[in-house]
């Protein structure tokens, strides 16, 4: 095989992944949950009791206008417990949420400062009720959002709901159109993911967990993301739930967005890493396909693009033919093209 025909198999494999990732997945899950769906047996009268764990460092400009909105929530209050779970929170926080304690808010501050996914452990430690919410301390939810995501644990495959999420740009920032312009399509795609098998991923201000299937995660874990791989281990199902809104404030600065998906990524790759078993089909069906089409391949593109560039820099230098002429001047050229010349 030469080297011409080598870098054009390596630039179309490459091109064909790009396409996949972006495109020929979200077909694929799509088309899978179209004719092959697994629907949720939902009762709208399962109403379980629920501890909402709020997770914060340092959010004392939000706290209170959220433990507000927690507790204006439409759902039974003897069946509704809520839990701060402060992360050596150095500002007015503790302060906050021990004023809400005659509302019945707990207060659980962390030793010492380990991270969101520890103060989540520690608050489902304490927890009491048979499902968990998680949430942020700056997110706001719709009134009827527990009414909305839990009727569908009463299906037992059932271990995760997630709700949707709605950015918020009050700015109109660069940064924040662009998040909601992706998070547009990301949500098509988790619909999608959630008919067809199980969800990959949850947004981490509005997810509900059955305490009895959670397992408490190591320190460095993208909570959000590798919980709905550890409801799959147990032949569990994380499912999606659009009626559940809750509302969030995007970044408005550059650097803090990049900063965050830096982050998320560092982690994620760590996540996928611990479990890459459950990347193998054998093991975990299409719930693995989904594992690799849509956290793998997609961090990966960074590689196939450099693959695609560096192809294409090669097929452009051997089909590079600079014209020379023939050794010995024109007194070389042959009476054939000597005629053609003449005649032009």
């Amino acid at each position: 095989m030469g080297v011409e025909t080598f870098a054009e198999i390596v630039f179309w494999l490459s091109a064909a992944a790009l396409g996949y990732t972006y495109a020929g997945y979200p077909v694929l899950v799509a088309a899978v949950a179209r004719f092959r769906p697994r629907r949720v047996a939902r009762d709208e009268k399962f109403l379980p009791s629920v501890s909402v764990v709020i997770t914060a460092y340092n959010e004392e400009r939000d706290l209170a206008a959220k433990l507000d909105n927690t507790l204006a929530l439409d759902y039974p209050q003897d069946r509704l417990e809520i839990i701060v779970a402060s992360d050596c929170s150095s500002d007015r926080t503790d302060e906050i949420a021990r004023s809400f304690g005659e509302r019945g808010v707990r207060l659980h501050r962390q030793p010492q400062r380990l991270g969101k996914t520890a103060a989540q452990n520690a608050a489902v430690e304490l927890a009491r009720g048979e499902i968990v919410l998680f949430s942020d301390a700056t997110t706001l939810y719709q009134p009827d959002v527990l009414r909305a995501m839990l009727p569908n644990f009463a299906d037992a495959t059932v271990g995760c709901v997630a709700g949707r999420l709605v950015y918020v740009d009050p700015a109109a920032s660069s940064v924040g159109q662009g998040a909601r312009s992706y998070w547009g399509y990301e949500t098509f795609i988790k619909r999608s993911e959630s008919r067809a098998s199980s969800l990959i991923g949850v947004s981490g201000c509005l997810y509900a967990v059955r305490r009895a299937a959670y397992v408490p995660l190591y320190n460095e874990a993208c909570s959000d993301f590798i919980i709905a791989t550890k409801m799959v281990e147990q032949n569990l199902r994380a499912v999606y739930e659009p009626a559940a809104v809750c509302t969030e404030e995007t970044n408005r600065r550059t650097d803090k967005e990049m900063k965050m998906r830096v982050r998320v990524i560092t982690q994620t790759f760590t996540d996928l890493w611990r479990h890459r078993a459950m990347m193998n089909p054998l093991r975990g069906g299409f719930y693995a396909v989904q594992l690799v089409s849509h956290k793998l391949m997609r961090y990966l593109v960074p590689v196939f693009l450099f693959v695609t560039f560096a192809a294409s820099l090669a097929l452009a230098h051997a089909r590079w033919e600079p014209i020379r002429e023939p050794a010995g001047g024109a007194a070389a050229a042959t009476p054939e093209a000597a005629r053609q010349v003449s005649e032009v």
